[in-house]
C-alpha cells in the first residue's frame, strides 16, 4: 500500500519477478529466431520480426489469461498475480513493435497513408474466411494500449475501482479479436492444420481454468436468499480457521466474517483497490490483508489503518450454540461493529 504515487517501486519480489520475465522474453525470442533461420533460411528480417513478436505477445496473453484463475484454484500462483500489471505492459510493447512491422511489411510503401491502407487494402468484409485480419489486431491492440496506458494506481484512483476495473475487463474483447485475427491470418497465409489445433489448444486452457475457477468458488461460497434484515446462520464457529475467512453470499451481499483472536467480523469482501477478494486473504498484524496486493482493513470497522483512506461495508455477526450468525444489512463503510467474543 501506498499514500503517494510513484513510478514503479522496485522491491525485491517485484525484481525477481521482472528478471524472470525478461529472461523468458529473450529466451523466447532467441529459440525462436534461431529455430526460424534453421528451417527458413530465406526469411527476412522484417517477416523474422513480425513472427517472433506476435507468437510471443500472444503466448504472453495466454498466460496473462490464466494467471487470475490459477490464483484462485491454488494459492500458489498468487506471487505471479501481485505483479500481472507489469507483465500485461511488458505483452503490449511486444505487441506495438509486431503491428509496427507489420505497417512498414504491408502497407507503409504505398501512396496511400498507411493506417487508410490498412481499412481498404483487402475488401473483403463480407466474406469469413477472407476478411481482413489485420484490422482485428488493429483493434486489439486499441485495447491494450489502453489498458497498459492506464494501468498505474494513478488511474485506478480517479477512475474509481468500478469504472478501472471495468475497463480492464475489455482484455476479454482484445482476446476474442486476437483469437479471430490470428485465426484467420493462419487461414489466410499459413493455411497449417498445426497452427489451427495450436492456437485452439491455447483458447481451450484459458476457457478451462476459467470454468474451473467458476465452479470452485461457487462451492466455496454459501448462497442464501433471506430477509434482509434477519440474522442467518452461514456456519460453525470450528468450521472458520484462525485469522481466515468465511465467504458468503446473502441477496447480493458478498460478506467475508473473519475469526481472530478469539472475536468474529464481518466485512465486505471486495478490496477497494481492484475489488480483490478480501475472504481468500488472512489477518496479517491485526488486519485483513488483501491477498492480491497487500490492501489492509481493520476488522472491526472496515478502514484502513492511518494514514490510509480505504473504506469496505461492515456487517453484524453473533454466535448462537456455537452456530455464527451475520445480518446482511450493510453498514456505510468504515462504520464500527461490536465484534464479537467467542466463548470457548
Amino acid at each position: 500500500m501506498s499514500v503517494k504515487y510513484s513510478t514503479v517501486g522496485w522491491n525485491r519480489q517485484k525484481k525477481i519477478y521482472d528478471r524472470v520475465m525478461l529472461g523468458f522474453i529473450l529466451l523466447y525470442l532467441i529459440l525462436f529466431i534461431a529455430t526460424q533461420a534453421i528451417f527458413f533460411p530465406e526469411i527476412t528480417a522484417e517477416t523474422l520480426i513480425i513472427r517472433a513478436t506476435g507468437t510471443l505477445a500472444f503466448l504472453m496473453l495466454h498466460i496473462i489469461l490464466c494467471i487470475g484463475p490459477l490464483a484462485r484454484l491454488n494459492n500458489y500462483f498468487l506471487p505471479l498475480l501481485y505483479n500481472r500489471r507489469h507483465f500485461g505492459v511488458s505483452m503490449f510493447l511486444i505487441a506495438f513493435v509486431h503491428g509496427v512491422f507489420n505497417l512498414i511489411q504491408f502497407h507503409i510503401l504505398g501512396d496511400t497513408d498507411p493506417i487508410v491502407s490498412l481499412f481498404t487494402a483487402n475488401g473483403h468484409y463480407g466474406s469469413f474466411v477472407n476478411f481482413p485480419f489485420q484490422i482485428l489486431g488493429f483493434f486489439a491492440l486499441l485495447i491494450l494500449f489502453l489498458m497498459a496506458s492506464t494501468s498505474h494506481d494513478f488511474w485506478l484512483k480517479n477512475l474509481s475501482p468500478k469504472v478501472w476495473k471495468s475497463l480492464h475487463m475489455l482484455v476479454y474483447l482484445a482476446y476474442a479479436f486476437l483469437i479471430a485475427h490470428v485465426m484467420l491470418g493462419v487461414i489466410q497465409l499459413e493455411k497449417s492444420p498445426v497452427w489451427i489445433l495450436t492456437y485452439g489448444l491455447g483458447l481451450a486452457v484459458v476457457a478451462g481454468l476459467h470454468v474451473a475457477s467458476a465452479i470452485k468458488g461457487n462451492k466455496e461460497a454459501n448462497i442464501f436468499e433471506k430477509n434482509k434484515n434477519d440474522f442467518i446462520e452461514i456456519c460453525g464457529v470450528d468450521e472458520i480457521e484462525e485469522n481466515r475467512a468465511k465467504v458468503v453470499l446473502i441477496n447480493g451481499e458478498n460478506i467475508a466474517v473473519y475469526k481472530y483472536d478469539g472475536k468474529l467480523a464481518a466485512v465486505n469482501n471486495m478490496c477497494r483497490h481492484q475489488h480483490g477478494p478480501l475472504g481468500e486473504g488472512k489477518i496479517i498484524d491485526g488486519c485483513i490483508t488483501c491477498p492480491w496486493h497487500g490492501y489492509q482493513y481493520l476488522p472491526h470497522n472496515g478502514q484502513s489503518p492511518p494514514p490510509f483512506t480505504e473504506k469496505v461495508e461492515t456487517y453484524d455477526v453473533k454466535v448462537e450454540n456455537g452456530k455464527v450468525l451475520v445480518n446482511p444489512k450493510p453498514y456505510p463503510e468504515g462504520t464500527e461493529r461490536p465484534v464479537v467474543r467467542i466463548e470457548n
